[in-house]
């Protein structure tokens, strides 16, 4: 059995884990290590039976704990050679970290498989992930990206398990009290993904044979679950998909841990 969860998922923080037998993978790790350990402790995921932890891009809400982390863990970094880079010129990587270049091909970490892919976000070298556990289980995750691109339908498409990136609505984030230009910045082609736009990609992707959906990296200020989950919710309903037959929908929890998806 395979499953998937976030630690904590937002503007304040992302970490998530794909889980199979008791062997792990982390996606960045987003808040304090003591934060981290804390909620892999609560989980029962032993530091010894993490594979690897696997960065999206360089931006505080996904790194801020991880240099601590790997001082305490040693276990390998996986992400682009332009964010290994950049990780190393921010200070971000202890001495010795063991750094694992990833590209567009699938590559092995501790019995899962990984591929990275390029996502349009305004950092070095964004990128998502498409992971395939050790019992041939499939999951991706795409949580901060400005648009959908050709690039991360592929990746995304027939995957049982989907983590996509469900920023904002569009109608807070418009009235809402973020300055002008950083309300330019979020709905734009580098920012962050919408709750129409996500919800749009569900409905094509449950057409294409996706099963599960977790909605990931809400905004506090310019969201809410129920915003997020009604956006798709709706959609759904208007194509004729009723809960039960076209998959399973969840929110990630901002700041505990959300419950865990079997795929």
């Amino acid at each position: 059995m395979a499953q998937f969860t976030t630690l904590y998922s937002g503007s304040s923080g992302n970490s998530a884990v794909i889980e199979e037998d008791g062997s792990y993978l982390l996606v960045d790790i987003g808040k304090s290590c003591r934060k981290t350990m804390q909620a892999l402790d609560a989980l029962d995921l032993a530091p010894n039976r993490l594979q690897g932890i696997l960065i999206t891009h360089e931006h505080i809400d996904h790194v801020s704990g991880l240099k601590v982390f790997l001082k305490k863990n040693r276990v390998p970094v996986y992400a682009s050679p332009a964010t290994l880079d950049m990780l190393a010129a921010q200070d971000r990587l202890p001495t010795g970290a063991q750094l694992r270049p990833v590209d567009g091909s699938v590559q092995e970490a501790g019995g899962f498989g990984v591929q990275g892919f390029a996502t349009s976000h305004d950092a070095i070298d964004c990128h998502g992930y498409r992971i395939t556990t050790p019992k041939g289980k499939t999951m991706a995750i795409a949580t901060d990206l400005g648009y959908l691109s050709e690039t991360v339908h592929t990746a995304l498409s027939g995957a049982s398990l989907v983590a996509l990136e469900s920023n904002y609505d569009p109608f807070m984030l418009r009235t809402g009290p973020y300055p002008y230009a950083l309300k330019v910045r979020i709905a734009g082609r580098r920012g962050h993904l919408s709750n129409d736009e996500c919800a749009g990609k569900v409905l094509e992707l449950i057409q294409e044979g996706c099963e599960k959906f977790c909605l990931c990296h809400l905004s506090h200020e310019n969201n809410t679950p129920a915003h997020a989950l009604g956006t798709v919710k709706n959609l759904l309903a208007a194509a004729g998909v009723r809960p039960g037959e076209g998959g399973i929908v969840q929110a990630a929890k901002r700041e505990e841990i959300s419950d865990w998806m079997e795929f």
